[in-house]
């Protein structure tokens, strides 16, 4: 990166959304959007961020871009083309379910229908936990809650499907109850029941670090199923001091000087550790929507917000004018410290530019 390709960048925070959707859209067509030829969380987390976008600012020039993505993939009587053993396949049922709402063509609900079955033919733990993937037999990582869970909690709430709702919690306490550290607060990325894993404690079968991103999906999960369950349901109160729980301990490890968080989120003291954007969208995300949800106190704002200025000092327009957004960690596999901070790093990655705007659009309503 250039001096002359960066420069400094001062937007609101929709403004700062509407760009990051923009420097996207101007690259790819819908169509191409990477993995291209996919349907994948990489492309369901940008586009689900397009979507708050749109729903606060309007414009239909995102709908008709999400549209587009979707139409490549599921034809008129809703089949899809995805990969059928993980649950990163599931998440971009989330565009499903909002596309069915604005315009009501039958594919959209036909198609939700069929991932919803998926889900009900999926390997599981003996208790009953989602494997990731089918590659990764009998563990759960942090990242599967999101995936599978936020999708399953909005087609419950969408179409009168409350028990849906109790099948979430159950995998949110296992995940809860597998991967959570006492002494730090924080969540493993990943469990394997069978301790079989190179990386697995041959104890607790947990992974050994506590990756940012992994975090990041789950207190996102832990959000939107408070947005979602109804009020008095009696699932709400174990959530909400999970939230609470979590919330403090990411305040303790954000760093001071810049608001981000690392890359291993408790080893910032390590000269090789580094400060990662797509994990500090998400937590930006997560402690805003949790404040303005009552869910947690006001210094969660102040520290959300700590969060998003840091973002805004680490994007800048390149050279054909386009918002940046670097330091974003690339697809990654569970492993060890040396495997997290080795990760490839990235500009304009769909997971970091997915976050960012989400995190622009909650910030900017309380704006």
């Amino acid at each position: 990166m250039s001096n002359q390709a960066q420069k400094e960048v001062q937007l609101s925070p929709l403004t700062a959304a509407d760009e990051a959707c923009r420097a996207i859209m101007e690259t790819y067509t819908p169509e191409e959007l990477p993995p291209a030829g996919r349907w994948h969380y990489h492309q369901g987390v940008f586009l689900v961020g397009m979507f708050q976008l749109w729903k606060v600012a309007g414009d239909n020039q995102y709908l008709d871009y999400i549209k587009g993505y979707v139409n490549h993939l599921v034809d008129e009587h809703g089949n899809l083309l995805l990969d059928r053993g993980e649950l990163d396949s599931v998440q971009a049922g989330l565009l499903l379910l909002e596309l069915d709402e604005a315009l009501g063509d039958s594919r959209y609900r036909k198609a939700a229908d069929k991932l919803l079955h998926l889900l009900s033919t999926m390997n599981r733990t003996t208790e009953g936990g989602y494997w990731h993937k089918d590659k990764y037999p009998y563990q759960m990582w942090l990242d599967g809650l999101y995936m599978g869970g936020v999708y399953t909690m909005q087609y419950g709430l969408r179409y009168d499907r409350p028990e849906l709702f109790e099948q979430v919690l159950y995998q949110e306490k296992l995940m809860r109850t597998h991967t959570r550290d006492e002494k730090t607060g924080l969540y493993h990325h990943a469990w394997d029941e069978s301790k079989k894993m190179p990386w697995a404690d041959p104890d607790t079968g947990r992974s050994p670090e506590f990756w940012g991103r992994a975090l990041g999906w789950y207190a996102l999960s832990l959000v939107e199923f408070l947005d979602m369950l109804p009020a008095g349901h009696e699932g709400r109160g174990v959530l909400e001091e999970a939230l609470r729980d979590l919330a403090g301990s990411l305040v303790r490890y954000q760093d001071p000087e810049s608001g981000l968080w690392y890359q291993v989120l408790d080893k910032g003291d390590r000269p090789d550790n580094w400060l990662e954007t797509s994990c500090t969208s998400l937590f930006v995300y997560a402690l805003a929507k949790g404040t303005r949800l009552s869910c947690l106190d006001a210094s969660f704002k102040e520290a959300a917000n700590r969060g998003f200025e840091g973002l805004l000092r680490t994007v800048y327009n390149n050279d054909k004018g386009l918002l940046v957004l670097p330091e974003i960690c690339i697809g990654t596999g569970v492993g060890d410290y040396k495997h997290y901070v080795e990760r490839p790093r990235s500009e304009n990655d769909l997971h970091g530019v997915g976050a960012f705007v989400m995190a622009c659009v909650e910030i900017g309503r309380e704006s």
